[in-house]
């Protein structure tokens, strides 16, 4: 059964209060806040146990280094991933997005090659592609959401032509919340040889992955949203284009040799991880991500999917309400605006005042708010530890917000 009192106790943020209103935290689509266990994990790290990894032989850099690799193998298995080595860490899935335009897409495209997008990516997936467009010549050639929010797998299919040498593509849009057939486009773009790059920022969080399963050529995820540090990630990248990348970044530890004359690389998933890494934020990752294991991934995005049906239902009945994408099958990720004056912003700070905390703005997604026609949103993002009486609460606020300003 799942006990979201006793995963909210795990969680010491959310026993304080934000002027004088017990925390209601709805910006998981941001950062997520961390459990006990890995504020504890990094206090261990940088208290007991710190030093660089792989290259120093004495006690405490083993025990560092053995925490860090470990970490390769969670992810691994978090991820449904038969093979650790085709786990690239870093610091989380804008890095990895760039570790692909640079080491992968830039060396093998040219003008007129085409990456297919939806209009619902975040700038991470977008901005590293325009860089490409810009000084290659790439162009972006992008899928529409329909009147609900929702992405027509068929569509980003029907996309694809001659030209197409990647798709790039999140699995929950971080704005609407829709979620994306993933399994679907990867099973058409492998039987016309392209590539499909996921951004699982947010889909990671929200329901359980298998990456063999889904069928992707790249896979990337971010810590501090799944309940991890910041500054911590991964991407799976398949063997097939692991073999087809250079190095992103140059230095230690991607190396094996180097002379003055040459440089001979490291053997994947190190070749891609020059310098020293984040060595805690790793380590508290992996830890986050037992945590969410140890809960259940199929337990969790059944509690979250029976929030999400809940607040769809309170928000529905608020007339004066826009919300931002009507599909049924989303996760719990809701964006609207208010009717009138109001702005996204002064929407959020009186929401604040009633200690509800949301996001305003673009959300990192400009060509979504020029589809739909905003400059702005509030977005309410739930999480594992979020609750009905939370839904409530946000309701209430809202009302009150209605009231200022109508």
């Amino acid at each position: 059964m799942y006990d979201v009192t006793a995963i909210r106790a795990d969680f010491p943020i959310l026993s304080r209060t934000i002027n004088d209103k017990p925390l209601v935290y709805l910006d998981s689509g941001a950062s997520a806040q961390k459990p006990q266990v890995v504020i504890d994990a990094i206090t261990l790290a940088y208290s007991h146990e710190y030093a660089n990894v792989h290259r120093g032989l004495h006690t405490l850099s083993n025990i560092a280094t053995e925490k860090y690799e470990d970490v390769r193998t969670i992810i691994a298995r978090f991820l449904g991933v038969a093979d650790e080595g085709q786990i690239i860490l870093n610091s989380g899935t804008t890095e990895g997005i760039n570790m692909v335009a640079y080491g992968w897409a830039m060396p093998r495209m040219q003008a007129g090659d085409e990456i297919v997008l939806s209009v619902m990516e975040h700038h991470a997936n977008i901005v590293p592609w325009h860089f490409l467009r810009e000084r290659q010549g790439v162009a972006l050639k992008w899928v529409d959401v329909d009147a609900t929010g929702a992405l027509e797998t068929q569509k980003v299919i029907e996309a694809i032509t001659p030209k197409t040498k990647l798709i790039a593509i999140t699995q929950v849009s971080n704005v609407l919340g829709t979620k994306v057939d993933i399994k679907a486009i990867c099973d058409a773009a492998r039987m016309q040889g392209v590539p499909v790059l996921v951004d699982g920022s947010q889909g990671a969080v929200h329901m359980p992955v298998n990456v063999d399963d889904l069928g992707c050529d790249f896979y990337a995820i971010t810590g501090h949203k799944l309940y991890g540090p910041s500054g911590s990630g991964a991407i799976y990248v398949n063997k097939d284009r692991l073999a087809e990348m250079r190095p992103f970044m140059g230095g230690g530890d991607m190396i094996r040799e180097v002379s003055k004359d040459e440089v001979t690389y490291n053997d994947p998933p190190m070749k891609f991880e020059a310098g020293t890494p984040g060595i805690v934020q790793t380590i508290g990752f992996g830890v986050a991500l037992e945590y969410m294991m140890g809960i259940g991934m199929e337990a969790i995005a059944a509690h979250e999917d029976d929030l999400c049906a809940y607040a769809q239902s309170r928000l529905s009945g608020l007339n004066w309400l826009n919300v931002q994408g009507s599909t049924a099958d989303k996760a719990a990720i809701f964006s609207f605006t208010m009717e009138g004056a109001a702005h996204a912003h002064d929407i959020s700070t009186i929401l604040d005042k009633k200690g509800v905390a949301v996001r305003a703005g673009h959300h990192c997604a400009g060509p979504l708010m020029d589809h739909l026609g905003v400059s702005a949103t509030c977005r309410a993002s739930f999480g594992m530890y979020n609750t009905r009486d939370e839904v409530d609460v946000l309701i209430d606020a809202l009302e009150l917000a209605h009231d200022l300003f109508a």
